[in-house]
């Protein structure tokens, strides 16, 4: 953007967004944040803002957070009136009608977090690491009218480590999305876009609570990835005699039985077979209780080897 002020109009919301915004403060002027709108949290229902209108507001930028974006024609003018030649989305969580897409000179870049046309939607952090996985990655692409179709400008792989949950992976994302905006930002209307090839596009709908729960006839590897991908929400569970258990630390190990029943038991925790080899959990947390070593659980609730977790509730 050579021929034009670098004027960026920023929409995100979530932590994960915080590293991409830092990144483009700190090269190009930011002339509007754009995030969700305040939401009840917690027990007391304390209307809260996102992480990225709170940091907004720490910084003095010029915020707006609109219900809605379709036939909003107040937001619109903001956005024009704004001056940005071009906003980027980060995890913003809207889709935008097309009025908008065209307001920024440049109009509207997005970074997603899977390698397009490679897990489209909502959750592509968590589904990559359920799906086994080995490698994901960054993709800046143009903004269009649907979700995540548009062409790309930018690609950059990245190796999940085999330890790495889902907090863990977004943070690695999150990194490589801040270093990679900033390079496609300081390129705008130098980049060719490529058209991504839909009929290679899979989807990666938003988690459901039921996604945490162990599917025990599944392989230890396959259990163990999806504890990885539902790692900060909704975490991992099964059912212990009609009641649910949060399993809080797991991994792989070796054992072979009835899937869903427990082989063993040691200080190191409860080993439970798997369609497929076993895993070792360490900590587990019962319905209303405190998180708790496996062992003294088990104990505890009188547990016998051969007694199985159920996958139903």
């Amino acid at each position: 953007m050579t021929d034009a002020p670098r004027r960026v109009a920023f929409f995100g919301s979530p932590a994960f967004a915080l590293p991409v915004l830092e990144a483009i403060r700190a090269q190009f002027e930011v002339v509007l944040v754009v995030a969700q709108p305040d939401k009840p949290v917690g027990r007391g229902l304390k209307l809260t803002p996102p992480p990225v209108a709170a940091r907004a507001t720490e910084l003095g930028l010029p915020l707006a957070q609109p219900k809605k974006l379709r036939g909003n024609a107040d937001f619109e003018a903001t956005l024009r009136d704004s001056g940005a030649d071009v906003a980027v989305t980060c995890a913003y969580g809207k889709i935008l009608p097309g009025s908008l897409l065209t307001v920024p000179r440049y109009g509207f870049l997005n970074t997603h977090t899977s390698l397009l046309p490679k897990y489209r939607g909502a959750a592509p952090i968590q589904w990559a690491l359920i799906e086994g996985e080995r490698v994901t990655g960054t993709t800046i692409m143009v903004t269009d009218e649907g979700m995540d179709t548009g062409p790309v400008l930018l690609q950059e792989p990245l190796d999940i480590d085999l330890h790495w949950t889902s907090v863990d992976l977004s943070a690695h994302l999150s990194a490589q999305a801040a270093r990679l905006i900033v390079d496609a930002l300081a390129r705008v209307g130098t980049l060719s876009p490529t058209v991504q090839d839909h009929t290679l596009a899979t989807h990666a709908r938003m988690l459901e609570k039921d996604d945490g729960r162990v599917r025990w006839t599944d392989t230890a590897s396959q259990v163990y990835d999806r504890y990885r991908g539902v790692y900060a929400w909704p975490g991992t569970f099964t059912t212990w005699r009609g009641r649910l258990l949060k399993l809080n630390q797991l991994h792989p190990t070796g054992g072979h039985g009835a899937p869903g029943t427990v082989l063993s038991v040691s200080e190191a925790g409860l080993t439970v077979a798997c369609g497929e080899g076993a895993v070792l959990v360490a900590t587990v947390q019962p319905e209303g209780k405190r998180a708790m070593p496996a062992a003294d659980w088990w104990r505890g609730a009188g547990g016998q080897l051969g007694d199985p977790f159920r996958a139903d509730a």
